[in-house]
């Protein structure tokens, strides 16, 4: 048993290592191989690729930088190796506008120190006397380096769940500018270009170079508009990027539609609105009440105690 564990704690160190080396170096793929990744990238298109490449230039300046962008690209070229495309978590990054690549190098480098910290952390409390034994250490390695690992898809969640809101707002405000510019009696291409100008948030940034892209491309906006909506995740962009192609020949329609559905998005984020506001308030009743149990047990708690001592 004194021989055996110290065998099995070995082997998954080395199974580990072994994992962490063969994601990290590619593997020689043959000529068959890369044709198909270079067919299945062009069938994705731009909507998988990361947002500005001289954004994530910037990033990975120094020596950190450029470890750090060599284990992301290697990261990115295995998981579209295996196909894992991350739908949801790509268009959680494209809303931040940071890069993929840079989002898997911070995982893998943050799951690897995890599994460092959990064995540093635990000779800290062996030395205090606190802890023992050999399987411990690995057990929290490999706890914290889930723990670390998956620590950026929280972050990147709740900080594009922020930003999807904000661009929701915005959105509504945008669809009440296009109806007044297409009012004034503008076509809807001036009318979509126009509204998009009157501020440089990122928001409207983002819908104006859509905008010139598609002028450029030669795709109609609304189509550019619904693979905008569709890159970020925001389904908003893409229904209003079907109601466009169905009522574009027609102003009136086109300012009815928008109108009414500024409308909505306007009633939709008053109710969230309330509603997070009610559970605010839920929530600090639930903090009150435990308050004032608290406060009567410790009122209670010394004469109870005479009680029970006096009998």
């Amino acid at each position: 048993m004194n021989l055996t564990l110290p065998v099995v704690i070995g082997a998954v160190l080395g199974l580990g290592i072994y994992a962490l080396v063969r994601a990290l170096v590619p593997s020689k793929r043959g000529a068959v191989a890369t044709v198909a990744q270079i067919d299945a990238m062009r069938a994705r298109g731009a909507l998988y690729e990361s947002p500005s490449r001289a954004a994530q230039q910037d990033e990975d300046s120094g020596r950190f930088g450029t470890f750090r962008a060599g284990v992301g690209v290697r990261i990115a070229d295995f998981y579209r190796q295996q196909g894992w495309e991350q739908r949801s978590l790509r268009a959680d990054l494209n809303v931040l506008e940071r890069s993929w690549e840079n989002f898997l190098a911070t995982k893998i480098l943050l799951g690897a120190a995890g599994l460092f910290f959990g064995p540093f952390l635990f000779a800290i409390v062996w030395t205090l006397g606190l802890g023992s034994g050999p399987v411990v250490p690995v057990w929290m390695a490999l706890a914290f380096g889930l723990v670390f690992f998956f620590l950026p898809d929280l972050e990147v969640r709740r900080d594009a769940a922020e930003r999807r809101r904000d661009l929701r707002r915005v959105i509504g405000a945008y669809l009440d500018l296009v109806a007044m510019n297409l009012a004034g009696g503008r076509g809807l291409p001036e009318a979509l270009m126009a509204a998009a100008e009157v501020s440089d948030g990122w928001a409207l940034r983002r819908i104006r170079n859509t905008l010139a892209d598609a002028r450029i491309t030669g795709i109609s906006q609304w189509q550019a508009l619904g693979a905008l909506g569709e890159e970020l995740g925001v389904e908003e962009l893409k229904d209003l990027a079907s109601a466009l192609g169905l009522v574009a020949e027609d102003g009136a329609k086109v300012r009815d539609s928008l109108a009414s559905r500024a409308e909505t998005m306007r009633h939709r984020e008053m109710a969230e609105i309330e509603g997070s506001a009610g559970e605010k308030s839920q929530s600090m009743l639930v903090a009150q009440l435990l308050l004032c149990a608290g406060f009567l047990v410790f009122l209670i708690y010394p004469a109870a105690m005479r009680v029970f001592q006096g009998a």
